[in-house]
Parts: C-alpha cells; structure tokens; sequence
C-alpha cells in the first residue's frame, strides 16, 4: 500500500534533479498485473540515462526521467520491447513553468 502511495505521489510531482532534466511519457500496451510494473520498471531503471522511471498500470503508461537531452529514444523503445512490453508512443512532456 505504501509503495502505491509512494508512486502516485512521485508521478504528480516534478523531479528534482537538475534543470537539464528531461521527462518523457510512454503509452504501453501489453501490462496487466503488479509484476508487469515492477519487471518494467526494474529494466528501466537498469539503463544509465534513466534517472527515474514510474509506471502506472491504471493509466498504462511510464513517466522516465533522464539526466538530459542525451536519451537514446530508440534504445529505450527496445528496453520496453525486450521487457515483453508494446510502446505504442513516446512523448517529451514539456518543460515546467
């Protein structure tokens, strides 16, 4: 329950990393359990230019963060497909006011 909490809460707020900070939105399809979330999360989170990643099953979606603009979208669209799952689109959200 605390986890769930926990990942609710850090998909509203903003990353508090540097300004350089960018953060991108993956629509997935292909989740349908708890164990769906954490197997992507955890092989997300294993690439060096993903600083965060959140994933919501309700939504079926993955909220990243990477240190820059030096993500390598195609490599993270493979990690995705490799994990068992579909990114149907992957969009930058735009830079906070």
């Amino acid at each position: 329950m605390n986890r769930f909490l926990a990942m609710i809460i850090s998909f509203t707020l903003l990353p508090t990393g540097t300004a350089l900070a960018e953060q991108y939105e993956i629509v997935i399809h292909g989740m349908t359990c708890a164990f769906c979330v954490d197997g992507l999360q955890r092989s997300l989170e294993k690439r060096p230019d993903i600083t965060s990643a959140e994933v919501s099953l309700r939504h079926r979606k993955v909220r990243i963060t990477t240190p820059g603009e030096s993500a390598d979208l195609e490599a993270i669209r493979q990690t995705v497909i490799d994990a068992g799952f579909t990114p149907v689109n992957i969009e930058r959200l735009a830079d906070a006011p």
